[in-house]
């Protein structure tokens, strides 16, 4: 049974990479909260189906096409979030990519990209929803991270000193904005069985990798990660913030 968390009902929710993977999951969890929700993506195709189905449910779901690692374009369609939607009470910073890379090959460009990818825009999107969250004295961030920095994943270092970096800004949040009643915290995920994960690193091997080391001896999927955020985001978690939350089956 899904839990219902009546406080949630009617509040303007914004996620970004929304489209496909954990955000799809986090999305949908969010609408049939009878939330307004809106997500941000580059992949259109999957977005504007997702919407649409969303949509002809009869939930509350605007997909706004932005790269958000073009500063600007996120601004931009944060501000068309809101004048549509009304201003963001919810910012869930779920975009990332976790393409693996090998430290002799990353150059300065590939570098910041990657950088902008999994951590900058994390940091701008929240700089644009926080004057309306501090006008009405409360809202909630929740940033996402990664467990792959805590079990010293090799093979992504960019990747991993970016998803680490994601604690730092989260606190720091945190503190600033605790006197406006606004709760920032993190997740981090473990592993979880997104189509991407099942396409190119879920292997016999690993598989047994992950039996050996998770707590929980099975997959995890994107719909327990969205679960536990909108948990965070209701008022049942109202004591919580400037923390870091591992979703990971008990493998850290």
């Amino acid at each position: 049974m899904t839990a219902i968390y009546t406080d949630l009902e009617g509040k303007v929710v914004l996620v970004t990479g929304g489209g496909t993977g954990i955000g799809e999951a986090i999305v949908r969890r969010f609408a049939e909260q009878k939330c307004r929700v809106a997500f941000i993506d580059i992949a259109r195709e999957p977005s504007e189906k997702l919407a649409r189905e969303l949509t002809d449910r009869g939930l509350s779901v605007r997909f706004e096409y932005a790269d958000l690692t073009d500063t600007g374009a996120l601004r931009a369609a944060v501000g068309r979030v809101s004048e549509a939607l009304g201003p963001v009470q919810v910012l869930v910073n779920n975009a990332a990519h976790d393409e693996r890379h090998a430290t002799p090959e990353v150059t300065p460009e590939y570098w910041d990209e990657r950088f902008a990818v999994n951590l900058k825009h994390q940091f701008f999107a929240a700089q644009a929803v926080l004057p309306d969250m501090q006008a009405a004295n409360e809202g909630v961030i929740v940033n996402f991270g990664s467990f792959s920095w805590m079990i010293g994943q090799g093979g992504m270092a960019a990747y991993t000193a970016a998803k680490s970096a994601v604690l730092g800004l989260t606190r720091s949040l945190a503190r600033d904005y605790g006197p406006y009643n606004i709760r920032v915290n993190a997740i981090a995920p473990g592993w979880i069985m997104m189509q991407r994960q099942l396409d190119n690193w879920l292997t016999p091997e690993t598989m047994e990798e992950l039996m050996r080391r998770q707590c929980l001896k099975r997959k995890l999927m994107p719909e327990e990660i969205a679960k536990f955020t909108v948990f965070l985001a209701s008022d049942e978690a109202s004591a919580c913030t400037n923390q870091q939350y591992v979703v990971d089956g008990g493998w850290v």
